[in-house]
């Protein structure tokens, strides 16, 4: 059985960070693109950031891009997600998903179209 943990969401005033957690347990990232939604009030999940299995490739969405840096460690079974220069409107529970399919494959699909997902972890930003 896939489990999937994110962690490191809290309360945070804007232009914080934060820096959010991935652990899979139950199967082996390695050969995996991982992304990561969020679903803020009120509005439709979003893919906020993807990144390849061997990490070489990234995505994220424009209104991340520059402030958000998705990383992972295979050796952990974890992908990370920094998010810097947060603003409110970063205010969300953020979800992390994973696939067998290519990155490229991967930013295509909602979250339960992945192979497997987590519960997600609130994150709120303070003006």
């Amino acid at each position: 059985q896939v489990r999937v943990a994110e962690s490191g969401g809290g309360l945070v005033q804007a232009g914080g960070s934060l820096a959010l957690s991935c652990e899979v347990s139950g199967r082996t990232i390695n050969s995996d693109a991982m992304t990561w939604f969020r679903q803020r009030p009120g509005q439709d999940r979003e893919l906020v950031a993807a990144i390849s299995w061997a990490g070489d490739g990234t995505y994220y969405a424009t209104s991340v891009k520059g402030r958000f840096t998705v990383s992972r460690d295979n050796a952990k079974n974890t992908v990370y997600l920094q998010m810097n220069s947060l603003k409110p409107e970063d205010t969300a529970v953020y979800y992390c998903a994973g696939t067998r399919k290519t990155i490229v494959q991967a930013v295509r699909l909602d979250l339960d179209e992945n192979d497997y997902w987590g519960q997600g972890t609130q994150v709120t930003v303070s003006s």
